[in-house]
């Protein structure tokens, strides 16, 4: 159950009416970001919209554009019954010659506690600025851009009050532009399950972008600083990507998948842009994609139950009680039944409602019950866009836990408000969710907390390799939970056992996908296997201590009085110092270490040794080629 503690709640309100400022500036709590808004002319006639980001005196955002293209043609149609045209209504840009009606600020700080997540208490603060403008010769209608500056970043949404007659507009574009220092770099990705490059924004036409960029981009700034630009609270909306100016160098500008009809009073997503002086923070400070969204309207979220699952790769009733009694043993919550289970996914003729497969579903949900092992079933697009009326309520009615949702449609806006509505009437039905294939987060799960993880991620089902999952915690990672389908036994990994396991520390992910490609008689006894038995998925703290992208990463996460940590490196081998020092100064601990070593005589290699330590010593450690050690520290008795 979400429960909301308010610390400081201050509202102020100035409310100014004049004809226009040159500038107005918006700072974060903390002081050290700064969002300045202003309107410049650009041409005889022209005024249009800018705002530029610094944070701590250094430049992160230059001079950029803002504003949004709406097609006059529906602008005209919704006003038919007026004799003319309205005044100002004319030309590609409606957002330019805006007036500055009046400005409204704001201050927000509370606290709020997630059902589940990378930490257990979240802080939502921050300054507002609404700055309201309307058009000067048809005043009725306006425009309100709404910023928000946290410590973690800045955030604007364009908003459109309610209008006269019922308004509707559709938007074409976003003309909203981030201008970045000369020598910025991007880690760029296509597509949500794409590998990453590190590509400049400007340069010689075969170093830039082949398409638009996946988001979040992280970006790397010349002057020591790190961003990312993300988009958060996407609903009811086209999904936006980003894409190089053709025409103003190291510029990014919102690239939108689609026109977009709606009614006033609307707004659009979040477009946001974190800030930090170092990688690490970026993650650290996520929580701003989750603040962007409002919270959840349910108030018992007690079925909301996170854990380990593992895939059941029969679809065979014995399959699937042998593969209860490893979950049981190992402290694996849930298992599922994967794409098939009720006939071919693709096709509209599969009914969702019956079982195909040979396998009594009611036994094994039945027998997964008496062993605190619950079902999760996979659903394809065609079912659910056909059946999910009436196969929601039968799959809480038999007892099932989940729906993994699979190859959803993503991009236009049909299809993500489609998938806002799954979300809710799941969560009426009290299923938890996994969306797979291109689907990213914006921070809904704040608003749906039955949806647990997504996919939108280069995982396990592609094999990628340890340069590829050192990049992740600092680009995907940032949107949110991934489930990377973390494999241990397939013999097509790239990567040591040891780094495996780490990934579980690594990967957030609520129901975290283990054991992918494995059945349970490939388990030979393996004594590492105990990391799995007792790693958690969701935590009350998150540190990362190391984060050199695309060489090696460690992310420190807490459960309770236990920490977990993962360390993984890229192809090479490494010697790394890690810092005790998110322990509490002197505590004995004891250490469970989990590393790569050729020398021990079982398949995956891994040797499991303990020792005692105090918290603000050091340990070192050796990482082979593509390795990873994963560590459990548990307070002394």
């Amino acid at each position: 159950m979400l429960r909301f503690s308010l610390l400081l709640a201050c509202v102020l309100s100035i409310q100014t009416a004049f004809a226009q400022t040159p500038e107005t500036r918006l700072q974060s709590p903390d002081g050290k970001l700064e969002v300045v808004f202003e309107q410049k002319e650009t041409g005889p006639g022209r005024k249009q919209m800018t705002y530029h980001v610094n944070y701590d005196g250094k430049p992160v955002i230059l001079e950029s554009g803002l504003g949004v293209q709406i097609d006059n043609h529906v602008f005209e149609h919704a006003m038919a019954h007026k004799v003319t045209t309205p005044p100002g209504t004319q030309g590609v840009n409606w957002c330019d010659n805006l007036v500055i009606k009046n400005v409204v600020r704001t201050a927000k700080d509370t606290t709020w506690k997630p059902v589940y997540g990378e930490r257990s208490l979240i802080r939502d603060h921050y300054n507002q600025l609404e700055v309201q403008l309307q058009k000067p010769d048809a005043p009725d209608y306006s425009l309100h851009v709404i910023f928000r500056a946290y410590d973690s970043g800045i955030a604007f949404r364009y908003f459109f009050p309610e209008q006269p007659n019922g308004l509707y507009y559709r938007v074409m574009a976003e003309n909203s532009e981030f201008t970045l220092p000369a020598d910025t770099k991007a880690w760029y990705t296509a597509w949500a399950q794409g590998a990453y490059q590190a590509l400049p924004l400007s340069g010689r036409a075969t170093d830039r972008w082949p398409e638009n960029s996946e988001r979040p981009l992280t970006l790397s700034l010349p002057n020591g600083l790190y961003a990312s630009l993300a988009e958060a609270q996407l609903t009811d909306y086209a999904m936006t990507k980003f894409k190089l100016s053709a025409t103003k160098a190291n510029t990014v500008v919102t690239s939108l998948y689609e026109s977009v009809d709606l009614m006033s009073d609307v707004g659009t997503p979040w477009r946001v842009v974190m800030v930090a002086n170092r990688l690490g923070k970026l993650l650290e400070n996520n929580d701003i994609m989750l603040n962007l969204n409002p919270p959840a309207a349910v108030t018992n979220t007690d079925w909301i139950k996170p854990g380990k699952m593992m895939r059941e790769v029969t679809l065979t009733t014995q399959g699937a009680l042998s593969c209860i009694d490893f979950a049981a043993a190992h402290n694996l919550q849930y298992i599922l039944f994967d794409w098939k289970w009720y006939g071919p996914a693709f096709t509209f003729n599969s009914d969702a409602r019956q079982v195909v497969a040979p396998i009594d579903m009611p036994q094994v949900i039945a027998y997964g019950k008496s062993k605190n092992v619950g079902v999760i079933l996979y659903v394809n697009l065609q079912a659910l866009y056909k059946q999910m009326d009436e196969i929601f309520p039968l799959y809480k009615k038999w007892g099932v836990k989940g729906v993994k949702f699979g190859f959803v449609e993503v991009g236009s806006h049909r299809w993500m408000t489609w998938l806002t509505e799954a979300k809710r009437k799941a969560l009426e039905n009290d299923l938890m969710v996994n969306i797979h294939d291109e689907y990213r987060p914006t921070g809904t799960s704040r608003t749906y907390p039955n949806v647990m993880t997504q996919e939108g991620i280069r995982g396990n089902e592609e094999f990628p390799d340890a340069t590829h999952n050192t990049v992740l915690p600092f680009t995907r990672y940032l949107a949110g939970a991934g489930d990377y389908t973390i494999c241990y036994y397939d013999k097509r990994l790239k990567n040591t056992h040891a780094h495996q396991l780490a990934m579980n520390v690594i990967s957030y992910s609520p129901l975290q996908s283990v054991f992918w490609y494995d059945k349970p008689a490939q388990y030979g006894g393996e004594p590492e296997i105990e990391f799995f038995d007792k790693v958690p998925t969701v935590w009350d703290d998150t540190k990362v201590i190391h984060d050199a992208i695309g060489e090696y990463v460690t992310i420190a996460r807490r459960s309770g009085d236990d920490w977990f940590v993962g360390t993984i490196t890229n192809n090479d081998s490494r010697t790394l110092s890690l810092p005790l020092d998110f322990l509490p100064p002197g505590k004995l601990y004891v250490a469970h270490l989990y590393t790569d070593d050729p020398t021990v005589p079982t398949k995956t290699q891994v040797r499991v040794s303990t020792q005692s330590i105090k918290g603000g010593q050091s340990l070192e450690m050796k990482l082979l080629p593509r390795g990873g050690q994963a560590l459990w520290l548990t307070p002394a008795k």
